[in-house]
């Protein structure tokens, strides 16, 4: 589903990501973890054309993200082909960006409407639908300032899902949550998750992926240092700079 190769991207003088090679299969969730600063939020927005890459490639179901290539050379794709590509990747970001102005109702239906052109009715039931999936069946009609910030970020992926993405990316979706409201939102994440649903997910939250995810990948300095099952990554890595960030956070 997703495929990184040499991947990297600079801020100025800055380079944020080296050479970044890994692969997310079809229905796997993929934990990435490491410390602030290593890269792992940038490769995210990278993956969804947030962010353009300055070399290498990455692709997302086959087709190159954010570009069309002609021969031996890449052309970026207009704007508009772009968006048509990212409605297919579903993000939460660490802060929830609802419309303030708009119910939790309203916040899910109006992409769908507004980009993908379908039904309302339709929209509006499969909405409705999320909404009580998430655990918000009840609270339609809240607006965000009504909500809290579990709630709203609940409000924030099922509005993503109700653009029916082929993958999921969260960028560390608790961090800006109350650690009691943090199980409210994994629990929904988990739930994503045993349905086959294909993450990437850049978390703290250790315990979520070591339960939850296929592959862990440990990013430090730009760089993918290590990668493998939760099972080897935390149980047994194999590298001193995985091991000593481990040792701080566990």
């Amino acid at each position: 589903m997703v495929s990184a190769v040499q991947v990297g991207k600079s801020f100025g003088a800055l380079q944020v990501l080296k050479g970044i090679d890994f692969d997310v299969e079809l229905g796997e969730v993929v934990c990435l973890i490491g410390p602030s600063g290593s890269g792992k939020s940038t490769l995210l927005r990278c993956i969804n054309h947030l962010e353009k890459i300055d070399s290498g490639a990455l692709y997302v179901d086959g087709d190159l993200v954010g570009y069309q290539r002609k021969g031996d050379r890449l052309y970026e794709l207009k704007e508009r082909e772009i968006s048509v590509r990212r409605s297919n990747i579903g993000m939460v970001f660490q802060r929830f960006n609802l419309f303030a102005h708009m119910t939790a109702l309203q916040n899910v239906i109006e992409a769908p409407i507004l980009v993908q052109k379908r039904p309302r009715k339709e929209v509006v039931e499969e909405a409705v639908a999320l909404l009580d999936r998430v655990g918000l069946g009840s609270r339609l009609d809240a607006y965000p300032a009504q909500l809290s910030g579990g709630q709203q970020q609940r409000v924030a992926i099922a509005r993503a899902l109700a653009m029916k993405p082929k993958l999921m990316l969260f960028d560390e979706p608790t961090s800006a949550l109350d650690p009691e409201l943090v199980g409210e939102v994994l629990d929904v994440m988990r739930s994503l998750a045993a349905d086959g649903m294909t993450m990437i997910v850049v978390t703290h939250e250790m315990r979520f992926a070591e339960e939850v995810a296929d592959k862990v990948v440990f990013m430090d300095g730009g760089m993918v240092v290590e990668e493998g099952p939760p099972r080897l990554i935390f149980g047994a890595p194999s590298h001193e700079r995985t091991r000593a960030f481990l040792s701080r956070i566990i």
